[in-house]
C-alpha cells in the first residue's frame, strides 16, 4: 500500500511558476522543488531567473530560468514551448505573477491602468493556462495553482481594482475546475493575506497600518513568503487529489477578524 506522505512526493513532475524570482513565487518554487519537481523560474527578466535558478542548482534542486512577462502573448507561448522542449511536459502551473500599479479610490485611476492590471492579473493567467492545457490533457492530468489574495474575498480601502482582478481570478478558477475535472485537471486558488515581499512593501513599511492590521489578526502578525508554500505543496500533489475548484486562504485569520 502507498504511503499517504509518498503523495507529497512531485519527482518527475515539471511545474512553472511565474513571477518566481523573488517572494511568494521563489518560495513556492523552492518548495516543489524540495519536493523533487522540476521547476521552471519565470519572470520578466532573464538575469533574475537565472540567479534563482542556479542558486536552486546549488542546493541539489532542479531549475530553469525562462524569462516571460505574462502580459506579453509571444513571451507566453515562448514559456510554454521552451519547457516542453526542455522535460517534454507540463503537470504543474502556478499563475502567480501579479502588478498592482495603482493605490487609491476607483474613481482617481485611469482606464489605461485598469486595462494593463486586468491584462496581467486576469487575461494573462487565462491565456497561459489555456496554453497549458493540451500538454496537461495529454499526460491526463495536471495541477493548476492560481495566487489571489484576500483582497479578492473581501473589499478595503485603495485596492480596488487589484480586489476586482483577484475576484476575477477565483471565479476563472471555479470555472477552470468545473470545466477541466474531465481530463483529470485540478484548478484551485490560494489567496494570501499580507506577506512580507516586495510586492507590499508599501504596506508593510506603514507602521501604523501593520499596528492596525496586525491587532485584527488572531495570529497578530503579518506573513513571511514561505509560508504560502505549504499549501501550494498540497494541492500541487496527490495529496490533495481530490481537492479542485477550491479556494484557500493563508491569512493569519483575516477572513475571520473584526
Amino acid at each position: 500500500m502507498e504511503s499517504i506522505q509518498s503523495k507529497f512526493d512531485l519527482r518527475g513532475k515539471v511545474a512553472i511558476i511565474t513571477g518566481s524570482s523573488k517572494g511568494i513565487g521563489k518560495s513556492i518554487a523552492r518548495g516543489l522543488a524540495e519536493q523533487g519537481a522540476k521547476v521552471v523560474i519565470s519572470s520578466r527578466n532573464q538575469e533574475s531567473v537565472d540567479a534563482v535558478a542556479t542558486a536552486f542548482q546549488s542546493d541539489g534542486l532542479e531549475a530553469i530560468g525562462i524569462q516571460c512577462h505574462i502580459g506579453d502573448a509571444g513571451e507566453r507561448k515562448s514559456l510554454i514551448t521552451k519547457t516542453i522542449e526542455k522535460h517534454g511536459r507540463i503537470d504543474i502551473l502556478v499563475n502567480n505573477a501579479a502588478i498592482n500599479p495603482y493605490y487609491g479610490p476607483l474613481e482617481g485611476s485611469e482606464e489605461a491602468v485598469f486595462d494593463k492590471i486586468m491584462d496581467v492579473n486576469v487575461k494573462a493567467p487565462w491565456l497561459l493556462s489555456n496554453l497549458v492545457l493540451p500538454h496537461m490533457k495529454e499526460k491526463g492530468g495536471g495541477s493548476i495553482i492560481n495566487i489571489s489574495s484576500v483582497e479578492g474575498l473581501r473589499p478595503g480601502f485603495g485596492l480596488g481594482l487589484y480586489s476586482a482582478t483577484k475576484s476575477a481570478l477565483i471565479m476563472l478558477t471555479k470555472n477552470q475546475a468545473k470545466e477541466w475535472g474531465r481530463y483529470g485537471i485540478r484548478a484551485n486558488v490560494v489567496c494570501p493575506g499580507l506577506v512580507k515581499t516586495k510586492f507590499s512593501q508599501g504596506l508593510w513599511t506603514d507602521e501604523k497600518l501593520v499596528g492596525k492590521v496586525t491587532k485584527l489578526l488572531p495570529l497578530n502578525r503579518i506573513a513571511a513568503p514561505d509560508e504560502m508554500a505549504g499549501i501550494v505543496m498540497l494541492l500541487a500533489s496527490d495529496a490533495g487529489s481530490y481537492m479542485t475548484g477550491g479556494v484557500y486562504t493563508a491569512d493569519g485569520g483575516y477572513m475571520i477578524s473584526g
